[in-house]
């Protein structure tokens, strides 16, 4: 939010059943309304694919998802393909399966 922003009001989003009051103001209310949305939207397609996970879990595989696209997005904006940044997209994809086989295992994740 910029200094220059409306007066921030109680904005109530719902992400996954949850409601979630969140400051706002009025001049971004439709962005967030529509963020929620989008976030609400990859959280249960995640939840609906099978696996019992908690919350937390779906919201860091959509966070991770979301990432990737939006790395992808600024990769294509700048003119560079995706490809050129083996590096990242290798550690995303590891990052991917770690997540993926400590969801199924149900144990926490090692520790860096």
């Amino acid at each position: 939010m910029s200094p220059s922003s409306t007066p921030a009001k109680a904005l109530t989003i719902r992400i996954l059943g949850r409601d979630y009051p969140i400051a706002c103001p009025d001049d971004e209310r439709e962005a967030l309304l529509n963020s929620a949305e989008y976030l609400s939207t990859r959280m249960d397609a995640i939840q609906r694919g099978g696996k019992a996970l908690g919350n937390e879990r779906i919201a860091i595989m959509a966070a991770l998802n979301i990432t990737r696209e939006l790395l992808d997005l600024q990769a294509q904006q700048a003119g560079t393909p995706t490809t050129t940044a083996p590096e990242v997209e290798q550690r995303l994809a590891d990052l991917q399966r770690m997540i993926e086989a400590t969801m199924a295992s149900g144990d926490e994740p090692p520790s860096r």
